[in-house]
């Protein structure tokens, strides 16, 4: 499309003129071209300059020959030259000046008028004037003006550039005038036209498409769509008519003109329906366009220039979809648009793309023809540069020059052919067909249409080919044969081979022309129904059997060495010798596993050290005639089972061979693969090194110089051949055991030596939280003496959630492991104690390694792990012990001895505590009152009262334990808070069995008044009741924080210690108010069966602030034993509180007489 002169890929924009003033023509250009639709500007600087314009031409006689259908240059003639408006630009002060001033603008406007009176060009009458000098011009002298221009009075303007209101009030009325203007210019000559056309009034076909064509100009002058895109539709199907009826110029030019013509209008209709969103009638009318001349192809000597035509054609319309946008501009459906809907492959730009790449290749063999059958044709045409394009459009002439002038000469059909062939030599299409198919293959391939893509990728790499640009068409071709590959397209597979190989034997590469070659000669036959689309096959001919034979003995003629290949390159060679080995690899997904396939099955699963088992390799081959190979190497993972195998039939080859020393080699009877049939061949073998032997690779050898290394598979897991899968063959199993056939493993477990050395893990009973657990391990040797041994030590967790602590945002140390591995301490002998540095030893949290001394029979050696828990949790303990029997001898091995143990890991103690309130004594705290209690609520002190703290240990382990101290460690540095005692050291430690609690009891006296008062931590040291002195852990408990508040009331009872039976004694209720408010206390005591009571039962009193107030009784006790004393119950009115002593609190034991007491001496 680039090719296409801009006016002809461009909308029409009207064009106007402006002459004098040239100081405003800036500021009115730019104001056009922002309009919408833009107006071009001619600008003048004076009158005299108004001859460019050209004048209109006589009218045209009816009998004159037409030469020509479009002239070339017209289009761009009215969109350059001839305006459809001219703005005659007058200074204010010209128009009001002096009488020669007026007479040069009357001159100037006479001259304006008869330039442009033939053309029908419409005239704006601009006066330029000053802001300040706007009132000043002289009206009669307007008028006049007006008048001799012969304007109406709105296309006279008065112009204002120096003020910014009125010089866009100025603009847009000298638009506005230019765009009315110009579609009345555009729409008269349209008229014009029209009227030639309705009358008739020519003479000849040519006329009728000019006219056409002219009108349809006009219309897309004025943004008529509808009417521009029905008069190219006329113009198109007139053109249609010249075909085979015009005799006017010899016959190939006059084709030649006939599709150029209809190139352009076709182009101009795609235009119009593409960008108004006609899309579907676009390619319909595209369908119709090339079925109306893709037939018309012309005289045999220039069909080349019929398929460039249809080329160009699909290559534009391909452009015009991708830049197209559809617009709200509606155009409405011709009734001869053919109806047929279009494919979806036709809404894709691609698919014109490809196409126009198809028809220039073809044009480039019609082009060699024509040019290997013309003798006229040299290789410097010295006439062809004098031929140039003629004054109509689709026509050439000779450029002459006669007299000093040039002159235009038509040409005769044989010119015109010598021309044309002349100048397709100067040019080569590959580089613009690769173009446009590498654009076909990108859009195919994000459009994910595979099949596609590939095709464009093959056509495009045999452009490439054509070019001698290997590297390129090799590396798009591998890409293809991919795709071919896996969908199994036989036919073009082996067409993508031929080119592969000879790309690999163009660039020199021994390498890939043997494995492209054995891969098409292994390929299945496409005889019989594929017969007759084996025509063309690409340069390695059909694929036949006979043509898979040659490719076959061809590539290992080369392989061998027998033969060379010359290569296209310079001095390029294709050979296989000592200097340049050949090395082939198959793999699992290689293509070449049709040329050898090798599976390996060992006869038993699983086998011990040193002892004899049988292993089985197949080969099979796909390749047409038999291969002779002439040594066989199996390698295994433990490279001392390796082994070769030679071929009995040929012996001074397999000497050649390199051998390494001590390698296994066996003879075989033969080593000849025949074509789909399994060589095989079955070996013993034996290993002394436990684990896994694998088979690796099958590495066979064909010549000196040729190496097949293929990795060995498993008959279990064998993969069909994907081309073979669906061809009619005789299915064999690759061993005869169909067992083994079906389940057979190219690996075997080696088992482990019997170990004769033991293994013990001593353990003493479950593992305590905090304590460092001590487990003994000892290693025995019983008929093994031990070199070079390791201990690997693994702690894991039997509930699989790992040693580390969930909880998270903790930096990672020691306390975030539930179990830790602290250490290994181990005994040495005395002989080997120099050398303990030079062992390996390893800690980690949770695994360790560590060297274990040399032992001969019937020697011990033990050490101790120290783990550690921080938190209750079970672990498996496992130990490997891996040593060598024998010393100095790195090919012996290595026995292993496996232990595991689980421990449970378990809570030593556990630490509870509880607040006690003084005997008979009980403060009202003013939290304690509240009508709804929190749950999280911390619990309450009283301010400077005495308060008992019971702390209780409860042995929650299996073991007695022996508990050494206890102790609180305050928190509080301001003396908040006392603590009595702080610790206590036991004298003897305190044995504590299993489920038993023990108690100790700690005095707190808060004196200081706070909402938060840190208590403490309980720190208990205990240890095992049968552990070693020195081994004791600590158990922390942090105590929770309180609230300390002021009591608004205490009230205590007070009585003595006991009573004898008749005597009577007082028993006193003190209350004591500390707040500074009169309380008024109620206070009753209930009578009781026991005693008899003096006082009063129920008493209202007011307690004075900070005072005490005491209720006393007398009670005489009628029993004996443990009695309960009369209840007493004591309520604050303004709290609505009640104090009841406890149960507890209200005991006393009578004694029948007074009791005597023997103070002990200790």
């Amino acid at each position: 499309m680039e090719e296409y002169p801009e006016e002809l890929r461009t909308p029409p924009v009207a064009l106007t003129c402006l002459v004098g003033c040239p100081e405003v023509h800036g500021l009115i250009t730019a104001h056009l071209h922002s309009q919408q639709p833009p107006i071009n500007a001619i600008a003048l600087p004076d009158f005299s300059k108004i001859s460019v314009i050209p004048p209109k031409k006589p009218p045209r006689e009816t009998s004159e020959h037409v030469p020509g259908i479009f002239k070339r240059d017209w289009l761009s003639k009215h969109r350059t030259r001839i305006p459809a408006v001219v703005a005659a630009l007058y200074s204010s002060h010209d128009v009001s000046g002096d009488p020669a001033q007026w007479l040069q603008v009357c001159t100037d406007v006479e001259n304006l008028k008869t330039s442009i009176r033939g053309r029908n060009i419409k005239l704006v009458v601009v006066v330029v004037s000053q802001s300040g000098h706007k009132d000043d011009t002289n009206e009669e002298r307007m008028i006049a003006l007006r008048k001799r221009a012969e304007v109406d009075s709105k296309n006279l303007i008065i112009f204002v550039p120096d003020a910014e209101a009125e010089l866009q009030q100025s603009l847009s009325r000298l638009s506005t005038a230019f765009g009315d203007l110009a579609n009345t210019y555009y729409r008269d000559e349209s008229r014009k036209v029209k009227a030639r056309l309705e009358r008739k009034s020519f003479g000849s076909v040519e006329l009728n498409v000019r006219y056409c064509f002219k009108v349809a100009v006009y219309a897309e002058f004025r943004r008529d769509w509808p009417e521009a895109l029905k008069l190219y539709e006329d113009a198109y199907h007139a053109l249609r008519e010249m075909v085979g009826t015009s005799t006017r110029m010899p016959p190939i030019q006059r084709l030649v003109e006939i599709k150029t013509i209809a190139e352009q209008l076709h182009f101009k209709m795609s235009t119009l329906l593409l960008h108004t969103g006609k899309v579907a009638e676009a390619i319909a009318w595209f369908r119709q366009h090339t079925a109306n001349y893709r037939r018309l192809v012309g005289a045999p000597e220039v069909i080349f220039l019929h398929w460039e035509w249809l080329s160009r054609q699909y290559l534009v319309f391909a452009q015009l979809l991708e830049t197209s946008s559809a617009i709200a501009l509606q155009v409405p459906s011709m009734g001869s648009v053919p109806a047929e809907k279009p494919t979806e492959w036709e809404f894709h730009p691609a698919y014109y793309y490809q196409l126009a790449a198809s028809y220039l290749k073809e044009k480039n063999i019609c082009l060699e023809f024509a040019l290997s059958i013309s003798e006229a044709v040299d290789p410097i045409d010295g006439s062809a540069e004098s031929v140039v394009a003629s004054l109509y459009v689709g026509q050439f002439s000779r450029l002459l020059e006669h007299g000093g002038a040039y002159i235009m000469q038509p040409l005769a059909d044989d010119e015109y052919v010598r021309y044309t062939l002349a100048e397709g030599k100067r040019f080569q299409d590959s580089f613009e067909i690769i173009a446009l198919l590498k654009r076909c293959f990108e859009a195919y391939s994000n459009s994910n249409a595979e099949r596609t893509a590939a095709y464009c990728g093959f056509q495009m790499a045999r452009e490439y080919f054509l070019l001698s640009d290997f590297s390129k068409a090799k590396q798009i071709f591998d890409s293809v044969a991919s795709l071919y590959r896996r969908e199994g397209w036989l036919l073009s597979l082996w067409e993508v081979l031929g080119y592969l190989r000879e790309c690999s034997k163009g660039m020199s590469s021994a390498k890939d022309f043997i494995e492209y070659s054995l891969e098409m000669a292994a390929l299945p036959e496409t005889t019989g129904a594929f017969e007759p689309l084996t025509k063309d096959c690409g340069p390695a001919g059909p694929a036949t059997l006979s043509q898979r034979t040659k490719i076959h003995t061809e590539a290992f003629q080369v392989a061998r060495g027998e033969s060379e290949l010359n290569s296209k390159e310079q001095n390029g060679q294709l050979k296989v010798n000592s200097e340049y080995p050949l090395y082939l690899e198959v793999d699992l997904v290689s293509p070449l596993r049709v040329v050898l396939l090798a599976l390996v099955a060992f006869h038993q699963p699983t086998v011990k050290p040193g002892a004899p088992t049988l292993i089985t390799i197949a080969l099979r081959s796909q390749l047409p005639t038999n291969v002779e190979i002439d040594q066989l190497e199996v390698q295994f993972n433990q490279s001392e089972c390796n082994f070769i195998i030679v071929n009995g039939q040929k012996p001074q080859i397999a000497a050649i061979s390199n051998v390494q020393p001590g390698r296994r080699v066996e003879t075989a009877p033969a080593l000849v693969l025949a074509t789909n049939k399994w060589l095989r061949l079955t070996y013993e073998i034996k290993s002394d090194q436990s684990g896994k032997l694998e088979c690796i690779y099958v590495i066979a050898r064909i010549g000196p110089n040729f190496t097949i290394c293929c990795r060995a598979e498993s008959p279990a897991s064998m993969n069909d051949l994907p081309l073979w899968r669906f061809e009619n063959l005789l299915e064999t199993i690759p061993i005869k055991d169909p067992g083994l056939a079906s389940s057979g493993q190219k690996a075997i477990q080696v088992e482990e030596p019997d170990p004769h050395v033991d293994l013990i893990l001593g353990s003493a009973g479950p593992a305590l939280v905090g304590e460092s657990f001590i487990l003994p391990v000892t290693v025995a040797s019983k008929g093994h003496a031990l070199f070079s041994g390791e201990l690997k030590i693994n702690l894991v967790d039997t509930r699989g959630g790992g040693l580390l602590s969930p909880r998270e945002e903790e930096p990672f140390s020691a306390d975030n492991l539930h179990v830790e591995l602290v250490d290994i301490s181990c005994d040495v002998p005395e002989d080997q104690s120099d050398s303990l540095s030079d062992k390996i030893q390893k800690i980690q949290p949770s695994f360790g390694l560590i060297s274990v001394p040399s032992l001969d029979v019937g020697d011990k050696w033990s050490c101790k792990l120290k783990i550690k828990w921080n938190r209750p949790k079970p672990i498996m303990l496992y130990v490997s012990l891996g040593y060598f029997p024998q010393s100095g001898e790195p090919s012996s091995q290595k026995v292993h001895v496996h232990k595991s143990l689980q421990i449970e890991g378990k809570t030593a103690v556990t630490i509870s505590h509880r607040y006690m309130l003084p005997f008979r004594q009980d403060p009202l705290l003013l939290s304690k009152i509240k009508s709804v209690t929190e749950p999280d609520q911390m619990p309450s002190l009283a301010l400077n009262e005495l308060t008992m703290l019971i702390i209780g240990v409860k042995n929650c382990s299996e073991v007695p334990l022996r508990l050494l101290s206890i102790s609180i460690e305050t928190e509080e540095s301001n003396g908040a808070c006392s603590v009595q005692p702080q610790n206590e050291e036991f004298r003897e430690p305190i044995v504590h069995v299993p489920g038993e609690e023990f108690k100790k009891v700690f005095t707190i006296y808060p004196n200081g008044n706070s909402n938060k008062l840190r208590i403490g931590t309980v720190s208990l040291r205990w240890e095992r009741d049968s552990s070693v002195v020195g081994c004791a852990q600590v158990t922390k408990h942090r105590l929770p924080d309180v609230n300390v508040e002021l009591p608004l009331l205490v009230v205590s009872l007070e009585c003595p210690p006991h009573a004898i039976l008749g005597n009577p004694f007082v028993y006193s209720v003190k209350i004591h108010n500390q707040t500074e408010k009169l309380q008024e206390m109620k206070c009753s005591i209930s009578d009781s069966q026991s005693f008899v009571l003096s006082g009063p039962h129920s008493d209202t009193m007011l307690v004075l602030p900070q005072s005490v107030h005491v209720v006393s009784y007398m009670l005489v006790p009628l029993g004996l034993g443990s009695l309960q004393l009369p209840r007493v119950t004591v309520n604050s009115v303004r709290y609505s509180a009640g104090l009841q002593p406890s149960a507890a609190a209200s005991l006393i034991f009578v004694y029948p007489a007074k009791p005597h007491f023997e103070s002990s001496d200790t």
